[in-house]
């Protein structure tokens, strides 16, 4: 037996190590030994009996759990096993949240925490219900952007956005018994910013290195950022070389616009909105950058992003009122359509110059 992911060796016991049974209560459970050395040679403990008292009681009293604390010996000496089993609801040491990850013990803190009490608790951060704020609260313009791409995408029909706002809201999810929730707020306040800080866009035009040009922030519901932004990507931070086919105008962008469309629509749906930072895109002369706080699921990597893969949204009611409006596909598309949409618009730029040089 050596240590890994569930097996920790300790050749004394300290009160530290409650920590380390918080991190196994939090993630798969696992064993701590205690009276060995790193190389699994058992040297003891001389306290045995005052441990097997002190350890359980330690444990429950700070920890609310209960762990088996066994008395084993080997060659002629004692040495403790404390057991610990994975706790369906998170597990905290004096107020602090510790997880095991491979053979290291981690804090948890800022959005890894609000993720991990997510998954135990099963609440999630955009359903929390905000209280004194009303439907009549909510903004007409983003109900009416709703309703119109709802309907010209045909993922609702004419008779179903005839419903009243309340109706569509509980259609979406986003009532409960003690109002609306919070994501509602994010989708159709006009000002979310009251309830939920950094809940807007920042553009800014880069020259060389830190030049900011000029700059721009974007403010509103989800909706409403979801209308305005790329828009006024393409009107006032990029130039559109023009090129003629006989007598027809081409402006040819230099990123596509469907590509950056998408691009931004997943960076909303992602965002993880509880850390107050604003989705930020930094425009340069020959790239683009679309960054927002987001934690990966933990089985993923950038490569699995990059593969085919399930949709698994961070927000599943923004993602889900995006869908309904048309502005996305359920199906984890988003990163492959953006490189089909950017390598298209490449061919098509060599095609048109080509074409203009004689060439074929």
């Amino acid at each position: 037996m050596a240590e890994s992911q569930n097996v920790e060796w300790k050749e004394t016991w300290r009160d530290e190590y409650l920590k380390w049974i918080c991190g196994f209560a939090n993630a798969q459970g696992g064993k701590i030994y205690i009276g060995m050395k790193d190389d699994g040679t058992v040297v003891g403990v001389k306290d045995s009996k005052k441990l097997l008292e002190e350890i359980p009681n330690k444990i429950q009293t700070t920890m609310g759990i209960v762990a088996d604390v066994n008395l084993l010996s080997k060659n002629g000496r004692n040495y403790i096993e404390i057991f610990v089993n994975p706790s369906n609801l998170p597990v905290n040491y004096k107020g602090e949240y510790h997880y095991r990850s491979g053979s290291t013990k981690q804090q948890l803190r800022g959005i890894a925490l609000t993720d991990f009490l997510t998954s135990k608790t099963g609440i999630r951060w955009e359903d929390v219900s905000i209280i004194g704020v009303t439907i009549d609260d909510l903004d007409k313009d983003s109900f009416d952007i709703f309703r119109r791409e709802a309907l010209r995408s045909k993922r609702m029909t004419k008779n179903d956005l005839k419903m009243s706002n309340e109706e569509l809201l509980d259609n979406l999810g986003l009532i409960t018994e003690n109002g609306l929730k919070r994501v509602a707020i994010l989708l159709f306040h006009r000002n979310p910013e009251k309830w939920v800080t950094g809940c807007y866009t920042k553009i800014g035009k880069f020259g060389v290195g830190s030049d900011l040009r000029y700059q721009d922030e974007v403010h509103g519901s989800l909706f409403l950022q979801a209308e305005r932004v790329v828009e006024l990507i393409y009107l006032k931070y990029l130039k559109a070389p023009i090129t003629y086919d006989n007598m027809t105008r081409i402006e040819t962008y230099p990123f596509p616009k469907d590509a950056v469309r998408e691009a931004f629509y997943n960076a909303l749906i992602h965002s993880c909105w509880s850390s107050g930072v604003p989705i930020q895109i930094r425009i340069e002369e020959d790239a683009m950058y679309i960054s927002n706080d987001c934690v990966f699921p933990s089985d993923w990597t950038a490569e699995t992003l990059m593969q085919r893969h399930r949709s698994r949204p961070y927000n599943p009611h923004i993602a889900n009122a995006f869908f309904r409006a048309g502005y996305v596909e359920s199906w984890g598309r988003g990163i492959q359509k953006i490189c089909e949409s950017c390598e298209a618009g490449i061919f098509s730029s060599f095609r048109r110059y080509y074409d203009k040089i004689g060439c074929t």
